[in-house]
């Protein structure tokens, strides 16, 4: 996974990326060739400091900010190619894309997260639109997923992986996608303390600071009745994304706990720990699973700055309804 809201990172640019990650592996694996070291910092920059200068250089690059992931379509030697770049707003169609190494090859070797090679996301530009897909790989290397997206507008989509390469951080790349259609842009939605979706009411205690971890709390409840009996999805009781409005730095939020570890329960309440990359606007996105259906909720943050003043919540009374910012496309 990768930068973002590190929420369990929002943990490093929400500080942590979240992600969800799904895209999986058909348990072809083709071994690719060796691949190189990621560049040294300053490699492509230009002329080396001069040796008075090599100290301040070292200090100024240590203390440079992580890029939140999402944000570029290639960094660290990977490059997330998207073959489909324009669909129809209302049609089924395929999306693919292929993750290339720093040699142009098609990556075809991952290290298995929450039990998913590779997580894949995409959500509209002004985030009323969202999905958590699950794509194919070939032996090849080529992804494909269906998906069929309601609204015409721009889009991003959000490869999360992890490098074959032991040790190797987790990377997100981002590209983007155009729907055709009538467009008519949204408003961010508001600032909600609850999302209500299929009947079930979910509660958000906490919020994001920037610079600083802080916990996210989801309390699940059906029917007025706590949900106490959560069942894990891809090995864990909620999922968590976060994407900042504006540029969409994506955020993959990991729980605390997980299933079987002794202290972890199945709901009501589903953990996180997130750091902001910056102050402003975030909208959380959350799966769970319960009654054997994957659901998937949204809500509108602000993030407070360094100094800890937060923005003014606005928020009304009123839970935000499910809605075109629904997860879709959760049938394995």
């Amino acid at each position: 996974m990768n930068t973002g809201v590190k929420i369990a990172a929002f943990a490093t640019a929400l500080a942590a990326t979240f992600g969800t990650a799904y895209g999986v592996g058909q348990g072809v694996g083709p071994v690719v060739a060796e691949e190189r070291p990621a560049a040294e910092h300053g490699e492509h920059e230009g002329a080396k400091p001069e040796k008075g200068e090599k100290r301040s250089a070292e200090k100024a690059d240590a203390a440079a900010p992580e890029t939140p992931g999402g944000l570029q379509v290639s960094t660290g030697g990977y490059a997330l190619a998207l073959e489909t770049p324009r669909v129809k707003a209302g049609d089924r169609t395929e999306l693919r894309f292929s993750v290339k190494d720093d040699a142009g090859r098609n990556v075809t070797a991952y290290r298995r997260e929450h039990g998913k090679e590779l997580h894949f996301i995409v959500a509209s530009r002004d985030l009323t639109v969202y999905r958590h897909l699950h794509p194919t790989r070939a032996a090849d290397g080529t992804w494909s997923t269906p998906a069929e997206l309601p609204a015409a507008g721009g889009y991003r989509v959000f490869a999360d992986f992890k490098p074959s390469k032991q040790g190797a951080d987790g990377v997100t790349l981002g590209a983007d996608l155009a729907v055709g259609g009538d467009f008519e842009p949204a408003a961010l939605p508001p600032v909600k303390a609850t999302a209500e979706v299929d009947g079930y009411e979910v509660t958000l205690a906490g919020g994001l600071r920037s610079g600083a971890a802080r916990e996210l709390k989801l309390s699940v409840a059906k029917d007025g009745k706590a949900v106490t009996d959560l069942q894990p999805y891809l090995g864990a009781y909620g999922h968590l994304v976060a994407l900042r409005s504006g540029d969409l730095a994506y955020l993959h939020v990991h729980p605390n706990g997980e299933p079987g570890d002794g202290v972890t329960e199945p709901g009501p309440e589903v953990s996180f720990t997130a750091t902001a990359p910056s102050s402003g606007a975030y909208r959380l996105f959350l799966d769970f699973r319960h009654e054997g259906k994957v659901r998937n909720v949204a809500f509108t943050v602000h993030a407070s700055g360094a100094d800890g003043a937060a923005e003014p919540d606005k928020a009304p009374d009123k839970a935000e309804k499910g809605g075109k910012g629904e997860s879709g496309d959760h049938a394995h």
